[in-house]
């Protein structure tokens, strides 16, 4: 499987989720900023985490205006599988490929720890072997990571079986402990902790390795 591994200026988890990618013994190839590509030229789509165009404005919003975001936005369109890890969950928010908004931490600090995590409803495309309720544990390392949604989006998103991942303890005051989402069909989603810093024993855990 080919995956593309989308950069950006500031970006700095792209080396860590390509090896993530060639480790599940996939084809890890990679998408610049300002390159439109063929929407079928891959078979999957990651945006990495770190800080695209240094966070001015809100967290991801220029990078969401980018050329490469266009033919992400067709992919998906298209039923591709998109993940997006942190500043990537920002970009697919800000982007409109996923609803609502990262906001600053609720103690408006930069958290950098590991968290408990939950699954709500199991996706098909990644960590696909995690059924609904397994529990384990991811790094974090964000600064804009709480999620929101206003009351009646918030609504839609639960009846619809959006909610991927919880915080067991919720770190920055996510609403309803939201750490993972997906949109309706299930073929994009964002996550705010870290997968490809737990592939290996060393790095504190392995459950990463088993999202692509």
């Amino acid at each position: 499987m080919r995956v593309g591994v989308v950069r950006f200026p500031g970006t700095n988890c792209d080396w860590d989720v390509h090896q993530m990618i060639e480790n599940a013994s996939h084809q890890a190839v990679w998408l610049w900023h300002q390159d439109r590509f063929d929407s079928r030229s891959v078979d999957a789509i990651v945006i990495p985490g770190g800080f695209s165009y240094g966070d001015y404005l809100r967290c991801g919003a220029l990078a969401s205006r980018s050329a490469v975001m266009k033919s992400v936005s067709e992919f998906a369109e298209r039923g591709g599988p998109v993940l997006g890890i942190c500043n990537g969950f920002q970009i697919l928010c800000e982007s409109g490929l996923l609803p609502g908004a990262l906001l600053r931490n609720e103690k408006v600090k930069f958290i950098d720890d590991w968290v408990g995590l939950e699954v709500a409803h199991a996706n098909p495309y990644f960590a696909k072997d995690f059924t609904e309720h397994k529990k384990f544990r991811l790094p974090i390392a964000h600064g804009e990571g709480r999620y929101f949604a206003l009351d009646d989006e918030l609504k839609k998103i639960q009846d619809q079986g959006q909610i991927w991942l919880t915080y067991t303890q919720n770190p920055n005051g996510s609403v309803r402990d939201i750490a993972g989402l997906m949109n309706q069909k299930k073929n994009v989603v964002g996550m705010m902790p870290h997968p490809e810093r737990a592939t290996q024993s060393w790095m504190g855990g392995t459950d990463g390795g088993l999202f692509v």
